[in-house]
């Protein structure tokens, strides 16, 4: 359904690496005939409508693995899915020379008093043993993706009434602040420190402020969520010259509730 709206992105702003998050399509549907001509190498890993990740790429990546490579027994208990259903479609891991790339799409928890919101907590210690086992701090790695927090009240529009929401839960940014702890610099905060900026407007319609007229929608009002991220090492943070939030593809009819963070970097 959104595939026009990445293509004609792609096209406009030729990024060197694209992550998509939650493409919802098995390996065998997916679309990678649409991007031939594109000058874009095309990985992904996916199930049927659920879940799923994709790369574009300028550049045909090292090497490029799925999931986080321990595969403990409570992933499947938790999710009654198989390792792959459960960890392969939501992080692939891509090399380019001394670059890491991590794509990630962290479960969003469905409410804290259920098994999901214990599955997403553990998936952030999960993400941390993995940064531990695999990287030093002195490495150029790039985190990015749906990580499904807001690390902060700025984060969030109206926090104080989302102190129980599975994305602003108190258990969760601190199970957040945790992996990124490991060694990671938020890019929009390092440059930004003081900007509020949302990544995510859900579908819902707001009343306008005088309660007339037709309703507005959260992207109108600016009822958003930054929950999607782009972090770096310190070494590789310190390249980074730009951060944006691209707001225009949100714009879009039918568009995701998500759009685009990018951030530039001087390699």
């Amino acid at each position: 359904m959104r595939l026009p709206i990445i293509l004609d992105w792609l096209s406009a702003q030729r990024p060197d690496i694209l992550c998509l998050q939650e493409t919802k399509v098995q390996d065998s549907e997916f679309p990678k005939d649409a991007f031939a001509g594109t000058g874009y190498h095309v990985h992904f890993r996916g199930m049927k409508a659920y879940n799923g990740v994709a790369l574009l790429s300028r550049k045909e990546p090292d090497k490029v693995t799925y999931g986080l490579a321990d595969r403990p027994e409570p992933v499947l208990k938790l999710t009654g899915a198989s390792y792959a259903e459960a960890d392969e479609t939501r992080f692939c891991h891509a090399v380019f020379g001394d670059l890491h790339l991590l794509n990630t799409y962290v479960p969003q928890g469905y409410q804290i008093d259920s098994p999901k919101y214990e599955f997403k907590l553990a998936w952030f210690r999960r993400l941390r043993t993995y940064f531990e086992t695999q990287f030093r701090t002195d490495q150029r790695v790039l985190w990015c993706g749906d990580l499904n927090v807001a690390p902060r009240e700025m984060d969030v529009h109206s926090p104080e009434k989302h102190l129980k929401h599975v994305c602003f839960h108190e258990d969760v940014r601190k199970a957040y602040a945790e992996a990124v702890a490991w060694g990671f610099e938020d890019v929009f905060v390092k440059l930004y420190p003081d900007k509020p900026q949302y990544t995510f407007f859900d579908y819902r319609k707001f009343p306008p402020p005088d309660g007339k007229g037709r309703w507005l929608s959260a992207l109108e009002t600016n009822k958003g969520w930054r929950i999607d991220h782009i972090l770096a090492t310190v070494p590789l943070a310190k390249c980074c010259q730009l951060v944006e939030v691209d707001l225009e593809p949100r714009r879009n009819a039918q568009a995701s509730d998500h759009t685009i963070l990018w951030a530039d970097f001087s390699l």
